[in-house]
C-alpha cells in the first residue's frame, strides 16, 4: 500500500512528476460554479465545458451517480470529473454526498490512473458543498487507491 501524502498547496497545481489525475466532485445536477470547481475553471476551462455537456446530453450517455469522466488539459495532467453528489443542498436525506458513489467514482479512477501511469491529486474532496466527512472519505481513497499502489496526494489549500 501506498500511503496517502497531505500537503498545503493547490490540487491544481500538482506536485509530482509523470502523468496526473486531478479528481474532484461534480454534482448530479449539471450545476458548475461554487467549490473547488472554481478553482479548476479558471486553470482550465475544458473540464467545464466536458462536464456541461455531458450532463445536456444526459438521456444518451452515462452521466449520473458513480460516473467518471477524465478531460485532458495538458499532455500529463487529467481531471477527473466524478459524480458523487446528489443535488447541492443539505436535506432530510441528509448532506449531498454519496459515499457508495464516491467508491465507484473512485475505483474507475484507480483503474485509469493505472493504465496512465498516474499518480492522483485531489483536495479534501466530498468535504466541502457536498457536506461529507474525511474520517469517512479517507478509508475509501485507501481501499480504491493506495491499496492498488497509486499514489495520491491530498492538498489543504493555505
Amino acid at each position: 500500500m501506498t500511503p496517502i501524502a497531505y500537503v498545503k498547496g493547490d490540487a491544481t497545481s500538482p506536485q509530482a512528476k509523470g502523468p496526473k489525475v486531478i479528481a474532484h466532485i461534480c454534482n448530479d445536477l449539471g450545476g458548475w460554479g461554487k467549490g473547488f470547481v472554481l478553482a479548476v475553471s479558471k486553470r482550465w476551462p475544458e473540464p467545464e465545458h466536458d462536464y456541461r455537456d455531458w450532463h445536456r446530453h444526459r438521456a444518451g450517455n452515462d452521466f449520473g451517480l458513480g460516473a467518471v469522466r477524465l478531460v485532458q488539459v495538458r499532455p500529463d495532467i487529467w481531471v477527473a470529473n466524478m459524480i458523487a453528489q446528489h443535488g447541492m443542498k443539505t436535506g432530510s436525506a441528509g448532506p449531498p454526498i454519496r459515499y457508495p458513489a464516491v467508491e465507484r467514482c473512485l475505483s474507475t479512477v484507480g483503474d485509469e490512473a493505472l493504465r496512465l501511469r498516474a499518480s492522483v491529486h485531489m483536495p479534501r474532496i466530498g468535504c466541502g458543498l457536498a457536506g461529507g466527512t474525511w474520517d469517512r472519505i479517507e478509508p475509501i481513497i485507501e481501499r480504491t487507491l493506495a491499496q492498488r499502489d497509486v499514489a495520491v496526494t491530498v492538498y489543504d489549500f493555505d
